[in-house]
């Protein structure tokens, strides 16, 4: 976790891929309240924003998480064929 709170940009890739166990939520609570408008966080999800809620799992947790995530973002949405799909073709 001391890592985690040091460095300055922390990338979550392929987030909620993977429903959260119990263990998992209150961790990723922390990390986002301790980072919350301090320390820039990168998420990339193949999952919809509104499906977060369900890989969360805890709708108070799912609630805190989002509210900090969500509504101080600037959102990128990607659309199209994967890319490492194009570069199999070739």
């Amino acid at each position: 976790m001391k890592k985690i709170e040091r460095c300055q940009l922390l990338i979550l890739d392929d987030a909620f891929l993977v429903p959260l166990d119990a263990k998992e939520r209150p961790i990723l609570l922390e990390i986002i309240e301790d980072r919350h408008d301090r320390k820039s966080i990168v998420m990339a999800s193949q999952l919809p924003v509104e499906n977060w809620y369900d890989a969360i799992g805890d709708q108070a947790v799912a609630d805190a998480v989002l509210d900090r995530i969500v509504h101080s973002s600037h959102r990128i949405e990607l659309f199209g064929e994967s890319i490492r799909k194009m570069k199999a073709k070739k």
